[in-house]
């Protein structure tokens, strides 16, 4: 889709933020050890997936030494590995794996995009910086329009709500909770999958498959 490329284009070339642009370049030059002989992406990651996508995921934000180095949401690192396996179970990717941009892997009836489109220090975007990205959600759920809205985290809620909240006032976060709007647009509530809940047992991999199953279902129950 033009329009879709048109705005990734747009993502890809984008220094709104001082801080993160210094911050995802100097990721990109120093490296972690274990990638000396990549070369990182080290700018803006835009969204990918299906462009007549029903389902748009939104996360968080790039990983320093993940998608700051591979270009591609959620791809390479522990987020990705947890992820993709959940989404190739319950049919919505081509491939149990995505470790980098040229691996082969396609989503089906999905698009999967974020909050922030640069890695932040410490994984903790400001709200400014948040605020600054905003447009670029926006657009993407215009041109998406999508039937599901699967939330990775509760800024990935805050942030989508928020746009939304003009249609119809939703409840609070919670994992697996999932809410209608006006028009029959769904959103679905789930923890993030950061090593952090997934190491300790917060997010277990059946908790996930739960929320692709649900998501689903909502998709079916629309159509």
């Amino acid at each position: 889709m033009d329009t879709l490329k048109k705005l990734n284009k747009e993502i890809i070339a984008c220094r709104k933020c001082p801080r993160l642009v210094e911050w995802r370049e100097e990721v990109a030059k120093v490296k972690r050890r274990a990638y000396q002989d990549e070369e990182y992406w080290g700018k803006p990651v835009p969204g990918f997936g299906d462009p007549d996508a029903r389902i748009l995921v939104v996360g968080l934000a790039p990983g320093a030494h993940g998608s700051n180095r591979t270009g591609r949401q959620f791809t390479g690192d522990a987020s990705g590995r947890f992820l993709f396996p959940a989404l190739y179970r319950a049919g919505f990717a081509n491939q149990p794996s995505g470790e980098s941009r040229g691996d082969g892997l396609v989503l089906k009836d999905m698009y999967i995009t974020a909050s922030g489109r640069c890695a932040p220090p410490a994984n903790k975007p400001t709200s400014e910086e948040l605020n600054n990205c905003q447009p670029y959600l926006e657009r993407e759920l215009e041109i998406i329009n999508p039937r599901v809205i699967v939330c990775l985290g509760r800024i990935a809620f805050d942030r989508v709500t928020g746009i939304l909240s003009a249609r119809k006032s939703v409840g609070k976060f919670a994992h697996g909770a999932a809410y209608r709007l006006d028009g029959g647009l769904w959103i679905v509530c789930s923890y993030h999958p950061s090593q952090q809940n997934t190491s300790t047992g917060k997010l277990t991999a059946k908790m996930f498959d739960d929320i692709w199953k649900k998501a689903k279902t909502l998709l079916d129950e629309n159509t």
